[in-house]
């Protein structure tokens, strides 16, 4: 036992040892200029050929590589990259995060001095309520802009492991406030967009590098004894390309995102860092990643230690090289990559390979370009971030994502007139930090939901909870005596990072603690409506409340970021006219009794309910779309085709027999070019009050085996004035909008009459196959 010991102890020394060294770069990142190389000032480098622009950049790439000793080269496969002082290469931390903003989660970026903060845009799931895709861009440029003046700072770098587009598939799931939602089509537009902005692509050029993460099917962090390091995600073809792969392939695909992590899960018995399939047969193959693959945090590690998926740590270190990982996050490779070369498992080109990637990378961003002050970006600054225009456009976001979910009466909006005294209840109704969320930095700044209340009436403040645990009913007096005094009531509860976050998902859906009962006190003894105002990343099953006629409202804001008490405030009073619609379905608390989180499965099958509103059709508390308005909105079609034919690829159909399955059409083997259908619809405002309106488009395929469930394929956010009009435009395409995917994770569009949905307006398009020309 002793000499077992020892010699664990020796092989875990140099592990230890480069943690060490790891550890304390990252404490000691502080710098006083951002990282670069190529330094025009510094003569033994300037006139090398990687640091030649006007070369291009695979030549640029290769000089350098060959340049690099081997050790040099393991000393850069890992997120706290080492100097190369020799070739006037600086160290460089990877990992910095932007989920909703410059965050100083990641040891990349650090707020203080000039910088002591940025703009806390809302948490994505609140953000994606707004199904604005125009909105999801426009933050993400302004992200970057202060990235970029954080990076020209010394104060962050330039790779930013964001966004999170893992679909929203289990109520529970503590990360969910990371996503934008359970709907695959969703979170690829998203992922798309948000990475657009990031990026700002000028060519091959980028501004900031983004990540989208956690490839795939990652969505349980600790529940009932299962953690995310030792579960085996066991996922069908079909779901994997119908739902988990559907904002990954968007990302690359549209978004032409710089780089992907891979996440600590296994998937059908493998780790998806070591997974060839995924990373370089599906990633690289057939998605054609320009960029990078990099591992959730110490994830090879796990896979080692935890998982025990090889024998030897240096295997681990070779498995997730060849399978396609080019970037460590964490100390692993470093460590054990030699021994891996030098027994055979790895060549030197497997390295230079995974190397070749994240130097592309970093050339794109400018950073073997020289001085970065003389480069695109480099006149951002700290004037650059917390901008009054950054801070309106986190309010607006925080505006456009809030969801009205019941307003009897109606009662809402407040009239300044008439309620004059608001008391304002709840753990969450003065709160600041919650509002961001988590993966979140330091705030410009807080206007908590009293603050923003407080600038429409006078307020009468009294808690209720001390936080939302709620475990003690002593407040709750004091609570319903305010509520008794004032013209109206409005009750902000929910929760927070302490019942949902990273590594803590849910066991139930109720709200916390005692807080129903407060709720309900409240309303019986409020002399004016009552508004329920919950912050939450999750749903909460609030069945009590939309059945109490005396919580007359109920308003979900997510984490409204910085800015969240005065968007409440603004919906509340009416300066805003609430447009939200909700990104994932509110299940009952029962149905979490019937589906344990392991199970991946998103169709319903024999005691199993199925997942989203795309397959669980029990009852809901609130169903995914759902959002209402002060106004009234009409829907009209202008234009609609009826039918359309699906030519055939003759070449493609000629050599196979699996063309057609059930009278369907495998998409690779139509022609899709011209299979885009233009839908003019006319949005009509009834009501007397200006408003926006989000116009969701579903589609059912044809009767048959296929799922008759519907699935959106578009939507479209447009604000229509009292009394008027406006006509929108989408466009529908067949191969993306109106496939499906088999059991085998076949692509496929059904031939027949497919349904559309628009509101309550249903359309018919009949869809027949061309096989004029085809080969017998």
């Amino acid at each position: 036992m002793g000499s077992k010991m020892s010699r664990e102890s020796l092989r875990l020394f140099p592990l230890l040892l480069i943690t060490l060294l790891y550890l304390v770069s990252v404490i000691s990142l502080v710098e006083s200029r951002p990282p670069f190389a190529c330094d025009p000032r510094n003569g033994l480098t300037r006139s090398l050929r990687f640091c030649r622009v006007n070369l291009p950049l695979h030549v640029r790439v290769r000089d350098l590589l060959g340049r690099l000793t081997l050790q040099e080269k393991i000393r850069l496969l890992v997120n706290n990259a080492a100097a190369v002082p020799r070739l006037g290469i600086q160290g460089y931390e990877w990992w910095s995060e932007a989920l909703h903003g410059v965050s100083n989660v990641g040891p990349g970026a650090k707020f203080g001095g000039a910088v002591p903060g940025a703009t806390s845009f809302p948490q994505v799931i609140t953000t994606a309520a707004s199904f604005n895709e125009s909105l999801w861009e426009q933050i993400g440029r302004v992200v970057s802009d202060e990235a970029r003046a954080m990076y020209n700072g010394g104060m962050a770098g330039l790779t930013y492991w964001s966004p999170n587009v893992n679909i929203f598939r289990d109520p529970r799931w503590g990360r969910g406030q990371e996503t934008p939602g359970e709907d695959p089509v969703l979170a690829g537009k998203y992922a798309a967009r948000y990475v657009q902005g990031l990026q700002s692509a000028t060519g091959n050029r980028l501004k900031v590098a983004a990540c989208c993460k956690h490839y795939t099917a990652y969505d349980l962090d600790n529940w009932n004894g299962v953690d995310r390091y030792h579960f085996n995600a066991r996922v069908s073809k079909q779901d994997l390309a119908d739902t988990y792969d559907v904002p990954f392939k968007a990302c690359v695909v549209e978004g032409k995102v710089a780089s992907v992590m891979c996440s600590y899960n296994q998937v059908n018995g493998k780790p998806t860092c070591a997974d060839p399939d995924l990373l370089k047969g599906t990633i690289r193959g057939q998605w054609h990643l320009n960029g990078y693959i990099v591992s959730d945090c110490d994830s090879v590690g796990v896979m080692y230690d935890t998982q025990h998926y090889t024998t030897t740590p240096e295997e681990s270190a070779a498995a997730t090289i060849k399978a396609g990982l080019d970037l460590d996050c964490g100390p692993f490779l470093a460590v054990y990559t030699d021994l891996a070369v030098r027994r055979g498992l790895l060549a030197e080109v497997d390295v230079d390979m995974a190397l070749a990637n994240t130097i592309t990378v970093q050339m794109r961003l400018g950073m073997f370009d020289g001085e970065p002050s003389a480069q695109p970006y480099g006149n951002l600054g700290p004037r650059d971030v917390c901008t009054p225009a950054h801070q309106q456009l986190a309010l607006e976001a925080a505006r456009q994502g809030i969801v009205l979910l019941k307003n009897s009466g109606p009662s809402l909006p407040l009239s300044t007139a008439r309620h004059r005294t608001v008391a304002v209840v709840g753990p969450n109704s003065d709160v600041t930090v919650t509002m961001i969320g988590n993966y979140a930095g330091v705030a410009c700044g807080y206007t908590s939901p009293l603050q923003g209340i407080s600038r429409y009436a006078r307020t009468i403040h009294q808690a209720g909870c001390s936080n939302v645990a709620c475990k003690a009913n002593n407040l709750f007096g004091a609570a319903e005596a305010a509520a008794r005094q004032a013209d109206a009531t409005v009750l902000v509860m929910g929760l927070d990072q302490s019942i949902e976050a990273e590594f803590r998902d849910r066991a139930g859906l109720l709200l916390p603690g005692r807080q129903q009962e407060l709720v309900s006190r409240v309303a019986r003894a409020s002399r004016g409506p009552t508004v329920l105002v919950l912050m939450s990343g999750g749903p909460i099953d609030v069945s009590f409340a939309k059945n109490d006629p005396r919580v007359t409202a109920i308003l979900w804001a997510g984490y409204p970021g910085q800015a969240g008490g005065a968007a409440i405030a603004d919906v509340l009073f009416g300066t805003t006219n609430p447009g939200g619609k909700l990104p994932m379905t509110w299940y009952p608390q029962d149905y979490v009794a019937k589906v344990p989180m392991t199970n991946m499965g998103m169709r319903p099958s024999r005691g199993y309910p199925g997942r989203t509103y795309r397959f669980y059709k029990g009852p809901v508390v609130f169903p995914f779309g759902h959002g209402m308005s002060y106004t009234t909105f009409k829907h009209s079609l202008a234009q609609a085709p009826t039918e359309l034919s699906v030519p055939l690829n003759t070449n493609l159909y000629a050599t196979t027999n699996s063309t057609f399955s059930s009278n369907a059409v495998r998409v690779k083997h139509a022609n899709c070019d011209s299979l885009s259908l233009p839908f003019h619809i006319d949005v009509q405002n009834t009501g007397t009050i200006d408003g926006t309106h989000t116009l969701l488009v579903f589609s059912t395929p044809p009767a048959g085996k296929w799922s008759p469930n519907k699935q959106l394929i578009g939507f479209h956010r447009v604000h229509v004035l009292a009394g008027s009009q406006q006509r929108v435009e989408i466009n529908i395409h067949a191969c993306k909008h109106l496939s499906i995917v088999d059991e085998f994770g076949i692509r496929r569009i059904p031939m027949g009459a497919h349904s559309l949905h628009i509101g309550d307006l249903k359309h018919s398009i009949s869809l027949q196959a061309n096989l004029e020309g085809t080969k017998p």
